[in-house]
């Protein structure tokens, strides 16, 4: 999670490197905005995700498919521990808290907020928002799989 966070850092500081050597304020309000408020929704995610997670974990609903072997075994395996492990309406609801978590609303209502904030006073500037707001993504993606790519070589 730090070595995103540096990255996510590193890349917003070039960003307003570039922004101010190119002596653009729009790009810079728009890019600043869209990469903190993208930078928000991801963070919010993989918080609310590593939750859920913990929680199904804790409580054993989890199951690992380390031991598995070929696919028409795990299909039919899961659609029996499906229709044994039936899922209450409580569990579903507890679930979807993770879903709807304060922290994720608030990453979300961030986002809209600062496009909001943009078109209502004309400073929207399409390319560069959509640069903002791709590269956290892109940065997560692209750091997810070279640390992906590294776990299938150390096992190898």
């Amino acid at each position: 999670m730090f070595r995103i966070l540096k990255w996510l850092i590193a890349i917003d500081v070039l960003l307003v490197i570039i922004s101010l050597l190119l002596d653009r304020s729009d790009w810079l309000l728009n890019t600043q905005i869209a990469f903190i408020s993208s930078s928000a929704v991801l963070t919010a995610s993989a918080f609310s995700y590593s939750r859920m997670v913990y929680n199904r974990l804790s409580d054993g609903t989890f199951v690992s498919s380390d031991d598995r072997q070929a696919l028409k075994d795990s299909i039919k395996e899961e659609k029996r521990h499906m229709k044994k492990h039936r899922r209450s309406i409580l569990q579903v609801i507890k679930d979807s808290r993770t879903s709807f978590s304060f922290l994720r609303l608030g990453a979300y209502l961030l986002l809209f907020v600062g496009f909001f904030y943009l078109s209502q006073n004309l400073l929207l500037h399409i390319p560069s928002y959509l640069i903002g707001l791709s590269l956290p993504i892109l940065i997560v993606v692209g750091l997810l799989m070279t640390k992906k790519e590294e776990n299938n070589e150390t096992r190898v």
